[in-house]
């Protein structure tokens, strides 16, 4: 994603000072313990899509074969809006694919990368997700740092110089079934972490975090989910604990209560 993002707003963008060209949303949502998805939605300029379509469908390719290889979808919504989707089962899933699609071998690897007129700067996304089984609920700490220094300043293999801030629009989302609480990041002195305030939508379900790029980005939050495995468990013991107390209290008393049937002589 930081490739096309720095290529067509340096090559497009500069010509034609567009504004908000690319705005993408991250989102996680979670259905329960063993449901739930990355959501990603990009969506480019009208002019910028217009303008090379090469471009385009080969940043699209390449998106597309590294959501495959992580069991995801991709989908066209128009010529502007795409849409990506890759299904994760538990907390260490989503952990394992979501570092693995922004933090991309091909980044950590610059000998096996074609030069490029663009120069790509670092950077680096983690997210951690700490989880307690309370049986009928998970509790959920998910803790995400983004390292979005790199998209200050925007520069060509020329040193031409470009300001992100007026081109990208970035956010992260976040779903939950029971709704979330934030956690605010402290300020670092230096100012190089932004405390980020999150906007509360869908009565409480969804948080949304406008992402500051040329700062580290850190995002904290408390949810809980359901659990199926725990509440499946439940109403089996208690099915099994109800049939035992039927057994042993009401049938003794309907073979006592039978009058004993007469012998003949």
């Amino acid at each position: 994603m930081i490739k096309i993002i720095k290529q067509l707003t340096i090559v497009f963008c500069a010509i034609f000072l567009l504004s908000g060209c690319v705005k993408y949303d991250v989102g996680v949502e979670f259905q329960d313990q063993t449901h739930g998805q990355i959501v990603q939605k990009i969506q480019l300029g009208e002019r910028l899509t217009s303008f090379s379509h090469e471009v385009i469908d080969e940043w699209i390719s390449s998106l597309e074969r590294r959501v495959k290889q992580l069991r995801g979808k991709t989908k066209r919504l128009s010529k502007q809006e795409i849409l990506v989707t890759i299904p994760f089962n538990n907390g260490k899933d989503l952990e394992t694919k979501f570092n693995q699609f922004f933090n991309p071998a091909e980044f950590n690897n610059k000998k096996s990368q074609p030069k490029s007129d663009v120069e790509l700067p670092q950077f680096s996304a983690n997210l951690n997700l700490k989880q307690n089984n309370c049986f009928f609920a998970l509790r959920n700490h998910l803790n995400l740092e983004l390292d979005l220094r790199s998209l200050s300043l925007l520069s060509t293999s020329e040193n031409v110089l470009i300001s992100s801030g007026n081109l990208l629009e970035l956010e992260f989302l976040l779903t939950t079934p029971w709704g979330a609480t934030v956690i605010n990041p402290i300020s670092i002195p230096d100012g190089s972490v932004a405390p980020l305030l999150a906007n509360v939508e869908s009565n409480g379900k969804q948080l949304i975090w406008t992402l500051k790029p040329g700062e580290i980005n850190q995002l904290e939050a408390i949810f809980w989910v359901p659990s199926p495995i725990g509440i499946g468990t439940v109403v089996i013991i208690l099915i099994t604990a109800l049939g035992i107390y039927l057994k042993y209290t009401f049938i003794p008393k309907f073979k006592a209560g039978k009058s004993p049937i007469p012998s003949r002589v």
